[in-house]
């Protein structure tokens, strides 16, 4: 009788799950996974303490992302800490551990989560499938591997209701097995299939081929959510991951400021705001509130220790910045004219008119008139020409703007 009744209690747990995966994919929304405490802290320099990912999860929550890739359990107690922190601060997103495809990883991420509900935390299972992977890492056969796979899929679906599980360096593996094992643990119970390309070597176009590929060649594919996971080697992560979601991608897995091994992950900032703009191509992204990008790239670059290039899209320093004086003249009639969004739509500070030699009238005017300076023509031409004529890397803040008004005007009368 109890086998019975666990039998029961197990299909009505698949029944529910089915229909969780149906449910997202019928309304097409777009779900963020964000791995910055796990790929992203791998970055050389970047280890984050336990209670700096606590406050990183904590914001990543109020950003809106639908589950956190909180750490490696098996890796070091470290980890465990933070994970165990997390599951208890934490509330609306799925935290998830990394696990290897052995028992004791699954054992180990089952320890951390323990205090976690059973609806929002999970497990990622990776194993190498590529032949590079198969002959010099892990010394299998495809059979082998396949069934290493599927074993620890069962295992975990035991113990997890939410199970992902991704092929390492799937960009790198045969087409007819990376679709086998898709369909194998597929039927073994997963919750999401991921495609990781694991050191980056994928373009656009190669994603499109191979993911409509693999959706004709794996018929139960309907009966799991589909994740993509792109690394940035060549500077194609973004535009490879927006490529994948107008392939069907339901889950794209991401990093704050795109950090990462080597030249790092997708920005999960980037693929936020694109998707913001073009809504038509990639459905909106409807649970990132994106006023909480600029902050949280912010203190993600404070506690890694991995500064911001100034140039970085959407959380840089010049992003909302110009010199140029059409431009600036183009700004202060409508931000529209030289801003594909504004600093608002993201959290940002403000619009910067940086004024040095490329500055134009019509900026010095509005910098002087904010600062209270009220100067005739003459004087607002003479103070541009001063601007002009600084050394080549000064920058005119407002104190030394007020240093040349003062030389100008005592100079001038």
């Amino acid at each position: 009788m109890r086998n019975l009744f666990s039998r029961l209690q197990g299909r009505v747990k698949t029944r529910v799950k089915r229909e969780i995966i149906r449910h997202h994919r019928r309304r097409g929304s777009v779900l963020f996974s964000d791995t910055t405490l796990r790929d992203g802290e791998q970055m050389p320099g970047a280890t984050l303490e336990p209670d700096d990912k606590v406050r990183i999860a904590m914001a990543l929550d109020e950003l809106g992302v639908h589950s956190l890739d909180a750490g490696f359990p098996a890796s070091s107690e470290a980890d465990c800490e933070a994970i165990r922190k997390m599951a208890k601060v934490v509330k609306r997103p799925v935290v998830t551990a990394l696990c290897r495809t052995l028992p004791a990883d699954i054992d180990a991420a089952e320890d951390a989560l323990q205090e976690r509900v059973r609806h929002k935390r999970g497990v990622s299972l990776f194993c190498g499938t590529s032949p590079l992977h198969r002959k010099d890492k892990l010394q299998k056969d495809k059979a082998a591997v396949l069934k290493l796979i599927v074993d620890a899929v069962c295992y975990a679906t035991e113990r997890f209701e939410i199970v992902a599980c991704s092929p390492e360096d799937a960009s790198r593996t045969e087409l007819d097995f990376l679709c086998e094992v898709y369909r194998e643990v597929i039927d073994a119970g997963v919750s999401t299939i991921g495609f990781p390309d694991t050191v980056g070597v994928m373009t656009p176009d190669k994603v499109r081929d191979t993911l409509r590929y693999i959706h004709d060649n794996v018929p139960n594919i309907d009966k799991a959510l589909f994740a993509v996971h792109f690394h940035n080697d060549l500077g194609c992560a973004v535009a490879n991951t927006l490529e994948g979601i107008l392939e069907g991608a339901n889950v794209v897995q991401c990093t704050v400021n795109g950090i990462g091994e080597r030249a790092g992950n997708t920005s999960l900032e980037e693929v936020a705001v694109a998707m913001s703009l073009h809504p038509e191509l990639y459905g909106p992204a409807e649970r990132i509130d994106l006023t909480q990008l600029v902050p949280i790239c912010r203190m993600v670059s404070e506690l890694t220790g991995v500064p911001l290039p100034i140039n970085k899209p959407v959380a840089g320093q010049t992003v909302f910045a110009t010199e140029a004086g059409i431009h600036q003249d183009g700004l202060l009639k409508n931000p529209d004219t030289y801003l594909p969004f504004r600093p608002e739509h993201v959290g940002a500070d403000r619009i910067e008119l940086v004024l040095g030699r490329h500055s134009g009238r019509r900026a010095v005017e509005h910098r002087l008139t904010e600062l209270g300076l009220q100067l005739d023509e003459s004087h607002v031409t003479a103070v541009l020409e001063a601007i002009k004529s600084q050394p080549k890397g000064t920058y005119v803040n407002d104190e030394r703007l007020r240093a040349i008004v003062s030389d100008v005007t005592t100079r001038e009368g």
